[in-house]
């Protein structure tokens, strides 16, 4: 007898057969895989029992090609969408024939070619991916829709939030779907929210909302199907809460001691595979034979599969393969402008003049930025955007760093290519998770490409204070995965730029306001690109190397040339700080062998310690004095002018010059 009241709409009997058989297969295996853990053939295991009619139903309701972004308790979706068993299994084995060459865990993976992609540990993150999936739909007239999931825990987060409003303000189709089971790990959702319901939320987003029973399969399964079919004509999204519970633990390891017993009697009443089979029995969908020999049949193949997969090699460990992994990968090889035509340009002019030409080239290319649209931008690099490319491709954005750059990534999923510009570079920590832990490792981790360019206005010397003068690069510098770009002139800033865009790894690009408009060179009027990691010999020397990049090149330049040096010290310009050009480094070592690193940044842990370092450790035998290095204090960065100039490094290089000098 089922406590559900199914309507069947216009399913006929085989269609109801094989949602039942869909919503049974993530039990039999989750079943399977609680008896490996007990006996230590799996390490971990998220379960999702008595909520499987919400992935299903979800599942099953979308087009195969819409992409879906699942979390913990979603192996439905997976099987859903027809993964093979066995590479599934490996997967969760850490084997080298999972989908991430035994990289990740469990459900943080994702497959292109099943269009899911697969969640990373903050759980909200995943939300806005799926507007960068939606916007790209949109802009290509694609009629798709996006799905994600997210828990009622995770409502409570600010990217919740981000996603919610930018998908609201863009009239994007994406569902956004709350499995709300009671509890975000133990914590109870009267300690998580104070509103009655969870679709009460999107009253402030101006969003439509539904609140659904999770368990019943045909209820999910109807309800997403009529909204799917809707955003398709009539983008918009729309919030979903399915009610459910969970009848097991946040995780096997916790336990569920924190949760009444009369909860878990109420909904194991509701459990939605028993219901189901139930109402296919009763109405005479499928006969008790035939459901028999469904899940016999199932086993089977479930056990043949798991003799298989234990059967197969762990991953053996190949340094090599782990580091070239860390790209994707890229011919880099310069492209030379059509013509000898040059002008004298600022650096802001000369990226701007970049930016522009890479939008010409690549019509699949979006920027998004806060005010970059009519307005052009706090310092007009995209000014008269809109007229050349129109709205669509030059996106004003809500303050919502960490949505927009997961807008980009979520673009990039869609084969598109994203720019976001940060207004400055020290609003970055808005959106530094999805930069750390999305951007960076998503093609490490599962071969996916994040083809995003971040635009950093960095730096001080214009007495903007602590919180408008920053550099930040060593925050990157820190993360495989990422490529950090720093140009100190208009022709670098030029090249390097179009390069980022021809290249596919996500890449943070640097670019100093003071040099924006006291900097000029010539620059090719045509489209070019520079080689990305190879540093650059500014000034040749002899007697000792000065190593820095952005605003302490022109600095070096002019200490150099203060204390009439000229034709003795060499000056590198890194260019790029990951990959760092070790050869161009040791090069200039063993030509001087006295060393000095720079650069404006903090000097405690940054990128001058770290190069001085592998100095140390790598070219000991070529030096004839210690390495030295110097940089901003250790200090916020002050307002006032006569303050922020004694943060700035240039006195101290010019004294630690000196100094190395007279070794």
């Amino acid at each position: 007898m089922s406590v559900f009241q199914y309507d069947r709409q216009l399913l006929n009997d085989e269609s109801l057969f094989n949602i039942y058989k869909e919503l049974t297969i993530p039990r039999l295996f989750e079943e399977k895989m609680l008896v490996l853990l007990r006996q230590g053939k799996i390490s971990k295991w998220f379960s999702g029992i008595g909520q499987e009619a919400i992935s299903v139903g979800c599942t099953l309701a979308l087009e195969k090609d819409d992409i879906i972004f699942p979390m913990h308790r979603n192996l439905g979706v997976f099987t859903a969408r027809g993964m093979d068993l066995y590479q599934l299994f490996t997967q969760f084995q850490g084997k080298m024939t999972g989908f991430s060459k035994g990289r990740e865990r469990s459900f943080h993976f994702g497959s292109m070619e099943h269009h899911i992609v697969g969640m990373i540990s903050h759980l909200g993150p995943q939300l806005s991916l799926a507007d960068g999936v939606a916007l790209a739909d949109k802009i290509k007239l694609k009629k798709g829709v996006s799905l994600a999931f997210t828990g009622d825990g995770a409502t409570s987060q600010g990217e919740f939030h981000e996603a919610l409003n930018v998908a609201a303000v863009w009239q994007l189709p994406v569902i956004f779907v709350i499995e709300n089971n009671g509890y975000g790990l133990s914590t109870p959702t009267n300690e998580q929210y104070r509103c009655k319901n969870l679709i009460d939320k999107a009253i402030g987003y101006g969003m439509e909302s539904v609140q659904i029973d999770g368990n019943n399969i045909l209820e999910v399964y109807h309800t997403i199907r009529h909204f799917s079919e809707e955003l398709r004509h009539f983008p918009r999204p729309i919030l979903v809460e399915a009610m459910t519970f969970r009848m097991r633990g946040h995780e096997e390891a916790s336990g569920t001691k924190y949760v009444p017993n009369h909860l878990f009697e109420e909904w194991k009443v509701k459990d939605p595979v028993e219901n189901f089979e139930n109402y296919i029995l009763k109405a005479g969908i499928a006969t008790p034979k035939m459901v028999l020999d469904f899940k016999e049949n199932f086993k089977s193949e479930l056990n043949d599969v798991l003799e298989r997969s234990f059967a197969t090699p762990f991953p053996i460990p190949d340094t090599e393969t782990e580091l070239n992994d860390v790209y994707v990968p890229f011919a880099n090889q310069p492209i030379a402008p059509q013509s000898d035509k040059m002008s004298e340009k600022r650096l802001v002019d000369a990226v701007s003049d970049g930016l522009r030409q890479s939008m010409e080239k690549f019509d699949n290319l979006v920027l998004m930025g806060q005010d970059i649209a009519e307005y052009g931008g706090v310092f007009k690099i995209t000014q008269g955007f809109v007229e050349q490319f129109g709205k669509a491709r030059v996106r004003n954005t809500p303050l919502c760093e960490s949505a927009i750059v997961g807008t980009a990534l979520g673009l990039s999923l869609r084969g598109m290519k994203a720019m976001v510009e940060m207004q400055f570079a020290d609003f970055v920590t808005c959106g530094f998770n999805q930069i750390i832990n999305n951007l960076a490792k998503i093609y490490w981790r599962w071969g996916q490409k994040a083809d995003v360019v971040i635009r950093m206005p960095t730096g001080a010397g214009v007495s903007a204070g602590p919180f408008h003068s920053q550099s930040n690069e060593a925050w990157f510098f820190h993360t495989p995965g990422l490529k950090v770009i720093y140009p100190s002139n208009p022709y670098d800033a030029k090249g390097l730029l179009c390069a980022s865009f021809e290249d596919e790894s996500p890449i943070i690009f640097f670019e100093h306001k003071y040099l924006y408009r006291s900097t000029l060179g010539n620059v090719p009027d045509d489209y070019y690109t520079l080689v990305i990691g190879k540093a650059k010999v500014v000034q040749t020397g002899t007697q000792a190397s000065i190593i820095t990049y952005g605003l302490c090149v022109q600095y070096a330049l002019e200490i150099v040339k203060e204390l009439n040096l000229e034709g003795e010290i060499e000056i590198i310009d890194l260019c790029t700080l990951l990959p760092w050009d070790k050869e161009a480094v040791q090069a200039t070592v063993q030509k001087t062998g006295k060393v000095l690193v720079c650069n404006e940044d903090t000097l405690t842990g940054s990128i001058a310690s770290e190069i001085a370092a592998w100095i140390g450790e790598n070219c000991f035998q070529y030096l004839d004095a210690p390495v030295m290095r110097e940089g901003g204090l250790d200090t916020p960065i002050p307002f006032a002018t006569i303050l922020e100039q004694n943060f700035l490094p240039k006195q101290r290089m010019k004294e630690k010059l000196e100094k190395l000098l007279s070794f």
